[in-house]
Parts: structure tokens; C-alpha cells; sequence
């Protein structure tokens, strides 16, 4: 028998998908040799109360099989229990609408990922973690402020159950609002908080998000730091012809953008705001943004 593994499964992930392909995946593996045990949520957030419980029990290897949010709430569930002790392990399954993270590392999504279980690819990962007002949150692929995180916003609370219509309504509108805004930051190396508008902000560990979209071409997922992204406050016009380039990372070399490596960030916020972390949305107060070098270990 090999490995053991406790797979955290959301079936609501997909529109319903994940659950229609998840036996398939857990045959395969099983039939390769590992021990699957499996774990349901039934609500949102209860992948981090399974994978908290399950660390404090003993459990060191886990499978995230969702999407982007599921791999979150159990990364939410190991941290910050895991600091200071050998780094758990993160499979993925991504049945869900998608998983930036592993994009990374293969274009095949749930097939690379069932190989790389099997041939037990392991790898060490950093963990971003992020002080707010109210709490600490952890993520391994990127959190973003501006316009990335309105869109996701406006999706989530108004046009969640319309599909990828709700994705493109939810563009079209912000493009109409198009709130280019300072988000004051200090990243490691200035003296004072750049204060400048801008179309947004991303603090990345991974390359990609939506799937596709490579916001940060220059990002290492073990370099312990992690990567900023700034874009200033491009035209509407300005961004139409230039979105091409958030597909194939050639955007950062636009004149209002930059993009740095760091290993800490402040913030000087005068109130919470949205971000998008992992593929979910939440309202911060954010403070400050440190790297757990190589905290985790994931098979990709």
C-alpha cells in the first residue's frame, strides 16, 4: 500500500461537477496503490474545520478536490497549526471550475495531477500569509486589490448562479465604473507608502489566476518571497488593447507597470477592502503580508 492521503472533497464545486468525477479519479488512484480516505463538506468553509481537525489528529497528507476555494480552505485549516513543524502535504484534484496553482506546473489540470499523486511529485511550497485587523489568513497562489477583486466581488454577490455570463457581465460593468484607486503599500526596500492610483495591486506566490490569466510570469512558488504586481492607472482604452498581454505575462512590461520581489509588505488602509485570495472574496483590513518560506509541501 502506498501513501495515505485524506481527500477534502466539495461536491458543489464545477456546478455539481466535482462529484460526478470523482470516483473515476479515486479508482485510478486506488488502483496505483494509495490509500484514499475521503472526506465531504456540505457547507463553505467546512473544508478548513476537516483539515484542522484532521492536523491536530495526525494527519499530515492531504487532497484538495475542488477548485481554487477548496485548496484555500484547507491551506486556512493546516495554518497556522503547521509553523514550526515538518511541512504537511498538499495534493490537488481540481474538479472543480479550476486550479490557477497547478497551472503553474502542467497546462493537463486533474491528469497531471493523478500522475503526479501517483509518481508522488513533492515539492516544497511557501505559504503567504496575511495579518488583517480581525485575523490572519494563509494562501499559495495570490490575493489582489483593485480591479481583478471588483470583478470577482461583483460576480460573487450579484451574478453568481449566471455562469461565465455573470463573469463577463461582471467585466463589463466594472470596466463602466472603472475605479482606478490608491491602495497604500510599503513593500520591502521603500522608505514611504506609495500612494499612487491604480488599476490594481496582486501579491503573488504562482504565476497564474482565472485559470489562464498569468498575472505574475516572474513568481516562484519556493523562492520564499513573494511576488508584487502594480498596475498604474491605465485607461479603459489603454487596458482593452493591452489585455492580451495578462494572458501571456508580457504586461508587466507596460510603462505603468511594475513588479517586484519581496519578503514583506505593509499597509496603510483607511478601511477594509475587497480582495480576491485563492479564488475566494473577502472584505480585509489588511496590515501585513509575510512568506512562510517552503511551509507546505504540494505534489504537482
Amino acid at each position: 500500500m502506498g501513501q495515505t492521503y485524506l481527500a477534502i472533497v466539495n461536491p458543489a464545486a464545477g456546478g455539481g461537477r466535482s462529484a460526478k468525477l470523482l470516483g473515476p479519479a479515486l479508482k485510478r488512484l486506488r488502483e496505483a496503490g494509495l490509500d484514499i480516505k475521503v472526506a465531504t463538506t456540505r457547507t463553505p468553509g467546512q473544508a478548513t474545520e476537516i483539515a484542522r481537525d484532521a492536523y491536530s489528529r495526525g494527519t499530515r497528507n492531504f487532497i484538495a478536490v475542488g477548485g481554487d476555494g477548496t485548496s484555500y480552505e484547507v491551506v486556512n485549516g493546516l495554518f497556522p497549526q503547521a509553523i514550526g513543524n515538518e511541512p504537511p502535504i498538499l495534493a490537488f484534484l481540481p474538479l472543480g471550475t479550476g486550479n490557477s496553482f497547478l497551472r503553474d506546473f502542467s497546462d493537463r489540470g486533474v491528469v497531471h495531477a493523478i500522475e503526479s499523486l501517483i509518481a508522488n511529485k513533492i515539492r516544497g511550497c511557501d505559504v503567504m500569509r496575511m495579518r488583517h485587523r480581525n485575523g490572519v489568513i494563509y494562501y499559495i497562489n495570490l490575493l489582489s486589490m483593485g480591479f481583478s477583486a471588483d470583478v470577482a466581488t461583483l460576480r460573487a454577490r450579484r451574478f453568481s448562479r449566471w455562469g461565465e455570463l455573470g463573469y463577463f457581465t461582471s467585466i463589463f460593468l466594472t470596466l463602466a465604473r472603472f475605479n482606478r484607486r490608491p491602495f497604500p503599500v510599503r513593500v520591502e526596500g521603500q522608505e514611504v507608502f506609495d500612494k499612487r492610483r491604480c488599476l490594481f495591486v496582486t501579491f503573488n506566490n504562482s504565476k497564474f489566476t482565472g485559470g489562464t490569466m498569468m498575472i505574475a510570469p516572474k513568481a516562484e512558488v519556493d523562492d520564499g518571497l513573494v511576488e508584487y504586481v502594480r498596475w498604474g492607472p491605465i485607461g479603459r482604452l489603454g487596458l482593452m488593447r493591452n489585455l492580451p498581454g495578462l494572458y501571456d505575462g508580457t504586461h508587466i512590461q507596460h510603462p505603468l507597470a511594475e513588479c517586484k520581489a519581496v519578503s514583506r509588505v505593509e499597509f496603510e488602509l483607511d478601511a477594509p477592502v475587497d480582495v480576491m485570495v485563492d479564488g475566494e472574496v473577502l472584505s480585509l483590513h489588511c496590515e501585513e503580508l509575510d512568506v512562510l518560506p517552503r511551509a507546505l509541501k504540494v505534489v504537482a
